[in-house]
């Protein structure tokens, strides 16, 4: 009797479905190494790093003046959870940049498990391309030999993923929360956050959810709010910086007159909002009717259990989520913002790096093309300065991802759900 190649078949992605975790824990032990290695050999680069002492150094003595905190690249620009974290690393590195360069080299790998996490538990790539996660060169020099704050930011933004993906809601808010107060460029995932509150909790949870991450904020701020609240949230929540032309890597072929100008930027974030509306009206709300019947049939089923009294009396999640979903609608949401900002810099390739094999596996694209289109934004990244055309190229490409990630087939919105095989 022959056998049944179905089943064949199934046997053997079986089989590599269980070796992920394998795969993925022998990736962290041999990128530990690799970790080591570029502290021990290649030489510190010193960027933010003194700013970033000197701005704690005042925190610590006690000023409150947000606009007297300053080092020597300019005035302190992120809210105060960056003051405590990088407290807490001058408490425990005493100041110095290599126990530093240890202290960050632990946090990139924490963060490299936790994305991990979230890929074993969507389960959308195949196990071989969890390598691809430890292939920048750009990525371990922004952790180990920049010391950023973005790699905070970002650990702090995977790890509230993970816990969406166990449905820990509450403590996720409340880490993306301390995310947002580390860096503000954590708040490209909140309008995707929002949408999947919508569709994952009842008002009472979405209530309880954001009303934990407001008091986070509102917390740690506390100090400066209570002595010179207008220092701090002009400086710290500033959303109308002008970055310099020269140090962009994207946008780099327009010329600086139009880069800096406010139509050019008003016309990307008209271009942000629209994508991300048409991708949640006709994407990530496809199965729920579009945006408009799903905002809709939640402020109804609000307003009913308001007129019976049984608003906050309610279970605080509605359906659960399906993990796939969850991660799409975050990663994609948050890529949709990279391609439309006006200004990238070399930092901010942690932004959305360890999300790009997640996207290429979500479009529909031959494998040896997600393969040039990782390693061509790869490239864009480590060119330096960048130019006209590493920064043209780096568009093509995120608008060649984004149309990819149009066309790929929506998958189901919550847990049990079947997929529609009807096309977008």
């Amino acid at each position: 009797m022959g056998r049944n190649p179905s089943r064949s078949t199934k046997t053997f992605i079986d089989r590599f479905k269980i070796s992920k975790g394998k795969f993925a824990f022998l990736l962290l032990c041999l990128d530990a190494i690799l970790v080591s290695l570029i502290i021990s050999y290649v030489p510190y680069t010193k960027i933010d790093w003194d700013a970033y002492m000197s701005q704690v150094d005042g925190f610590l003595s006690g000023e409150r003046d947000y606009s007297k905190l300053k080092g020597d690249t300019g005035p302190l620009v992120y809210p105060a959870g960056f003051l405590y974290v990088y407290s807490l690393v001058k408490f425990i590195t005493g100041g110095l940049v290599f126990p530093a360069q240890i202290l960050f080299g632990i946090l990139y790998i924490v963060n490299l498990a936790l994305v991990q996490f979230i890929y074993i538990r969507t389960d959308v790539v195949p196990w071989w391309v969890f390598g691809l996660l430890s292939l920048s060169k750009r990525v371990h020099s922004i952790f180990v030999l920049r010391l950023f704050n973005d790699c905070f930011a970002m650990t702090f933004l995977h790890a509230s993923m993970a816990l969406l993906l166990c449905q820990k809601w509450y403590l996720a808010l409340l880490l993306f929360s301390g995310a947002v107060s580390i860096k503000m460029n954590v708040l490209l995932f909140a309008p995707p956050l929002l949408l999947l509150m919508l569709k994952g909790l009842s008002f009472k949870g979405v209530f309880l959810s954001l009303l934990g991450a407001c008091l986070l904020q509102i917390n740690l701020g506390l100090p400066f709010l209570s002595s010179y609240p207008m220092e701090y949230i002009s400086r710290a929540f500033n959303l109308g910086r002008v970055f310099i032309h020269f140090w962009s890597v994207n946008f780099k072929f327009v010329p600086e007159k139009v880069f800096v100008s406010k139509e050019f930027a008003s016309a990307l974030l008209f271009l942000h909002l629209t994508t991300l509306l048409v991708f949640a009206h006709y994407k990530w709300s496809k199965y729920e009717g579009g945006l408009i019947y799903l905002l809709r049939t939640w402020l109804k089923d609000t307003v009913s259990k308001l007129t019976s009294f049984q608003l906050f009396s309610c279970k605080s999640r509605l359906r659960m989520l399906n993990n796939e979903h969850i991660v799409t609608v975050m990663f994609v949401g948050n890529f949709i913002g990279i391609v439309f900002a006006r200004s990238l810099h070399y930092q901010f390739y942690s932004w959305y790096f360890y999300s790009l094999p997640f996207l290429l596996w979500k479009t529909t694209f031959p494998t040896f093309i997600r393969l040039i289109l990782f390693a061509g934004v790869e490239l864009c990244w480590n060119v330096y300065p960048s130019t006209f055309y590493s920064s043209l190229l780096l568009l093509c490409i995120h608008l060649c991802i984004l149309w990819g990630l149009w066309m790929a087939p929506v998958e189901p919105s919550y847990v049990g759900e079947k997929k529609s095989h009807t096309k977008d």
